[in-house]
């Protein structure tokens, strides 16, 4: 009689094993750059995000039921983010988008989430006026280029000692961005402009621009660039012996960028919302996760990726419903703890309550120099 309780139980469990595995899946929709000049970085965004969904999916998914993620790649640009937006959410019916890495991508699919009453959250995109343009079904898991110049300006113009600086950055909303608030800040501390100028994405030849700078004699290079745009860049300015200090912002303190860039990577900074040196108990267990899933540590990109999705998948959680507008009313409540620190909504939609930090790279580690919190208002 025993024996045959045992079976039963056994086959009770397995039949609910198998509903478990039959549940209807919650899909969530990534768009993110995987081809292109900046590829790698949209790549680090989805490991990140994988990451975290098979966590949630490891700890028995959402009420019961597996995250999905569907990811479709929006190359940066934005008829294809819009496209791949519209493929989301009327052929695969998510309940979530998160995207779109370039500032302008997002911006292009903001008025689609907003048709479709649709939430729309970014770990990446910075420009600063995205959480400003009142579109209730955005939120911004992200800092803005304003921030980092205000947290960071003054540091880097006391401990730099610069008495003129060159601006340099990829030619689109983030790179213009990035240097209109970091020109402004620095200027207004009575460091004189030398040079502005911007480049394409997938640039290769930077000799002209680099020519002009040397000739501009800046103390201090501030650039806004990517892992390939980037890499590249300060491998020709080694190159030419440049030896103005360089400092800015974007995908620096990651793996792929400091063995893409090699010696030449040696002493720059970086002004970062994420880095893999950041101390704390959350942090640690976030890199051996990532370290064991990828064999590399975090960047800031897979640290955004791996928030993005815990942050919907919470709100998901909370609202108990996978309806668009519970799941915005639940995204407003965000209260979430993450490796870089804790993350709420204002009104708006844009983060705050975690932290940024300005590291420099010593051989080959990102190393934390200075913290600045992100504070409801920055």
């Amino acid at each position: 009689m025993g024996q045959k309780r045992l079976l039963l139980a056994a086959a009770a469990s397995a039949c609910m094993a198998g509903a478990a595995g039959a549940a209807e899946p919650i899909k969530v929709g990534l768009i993110e750059p995987l081809s292109g000049s900046v590829a790698y970085n949209g790549q680090s965004v989805v490991e990140g995000a994988k990451l975290a969904a098979k966590e949630i999916n490891d700890r028995g998914g959402i009420d019961g039921r597996p995250l999905e993620l569907i990811v479709e790649d929006g190359q940066c640009a934005p008829a294809n983010t819009v496209n791949a937006a519209e493929k989301l959410i009327q052929n695969d019916r998510v309940s979530v988008l998160i995207g779109a890495f370039c500032s302008s991508a997002t911006a292009a699919i903001m008025p689609v989430a907003d048709k479709y009453k649709l939430p729309l959250v970014t770990g990446v995109s910075s420009k600063a006026d995205l959480t400003e343009q009142g579109n209730r079904y955005f939120f911004r898991a992200a800092e803005t280029d304003a921030l980092l110049a205000r947290a960071f300006a003054k540091i880097m113009a006391r401990d730099l000692k610069l008495k003129s600086v060159a601006y340099i950055g990829v030619n689109d909303d983030w790179g213009r961005g990035g240097v209109a608030e970091f020109s402004r800040d620095l200027t207004e501390l009575g460091v004189k402009s030398t040079l502005v100028d911007y480049f394409d994405h997938g640039s290769t030849d930077f000799y002209t621009l680099l020519t002009r700078i040397r000739a501009a004699e800046p103390d201090g290079v501030f650039v806004a660039a990517e892992t390939q745009d980037g890499s590249i860049l300060l491998k020709q300015a080694k190159e030419m012996g440049l030896e103005a200090k360089i400092f800015g912002v974007g995908s620096w303190a990651t793996e792929d960028f400091i063995k893409l860039t090699g010696e030449a990577a040696e002493g720059i900074y970086a002004a970062v919302p994420y880095a893999s040196t950041i101390p704390g108990d959350t942090n640690r267990k976030f890199v051996e996760s990532y370290a064991k899933a990828y064999r590399k540590q975090p960047g800031k990109y897979g640290a955004a990726g791996y928030n993005a999705v815990n942050i919907v998948a919470q709100a998901i959680d909370r609202a108990d419903s996978t309806k668009a507008e519970a799941i915005r009313e639940a995204l407003a409540k965000t209260d979430y703890e993450a490796p870089n620190g804790h993350y709420r909504f204002t009104p708006k939609g844009q983060a705050y309550g975690f932290s940024a930090v300005l590291v420099q790279l010593q051989g080959a580690k990102p190393v934390v120099v200075a913290t600045s919190p992100v504070e409801a208002g920055q």
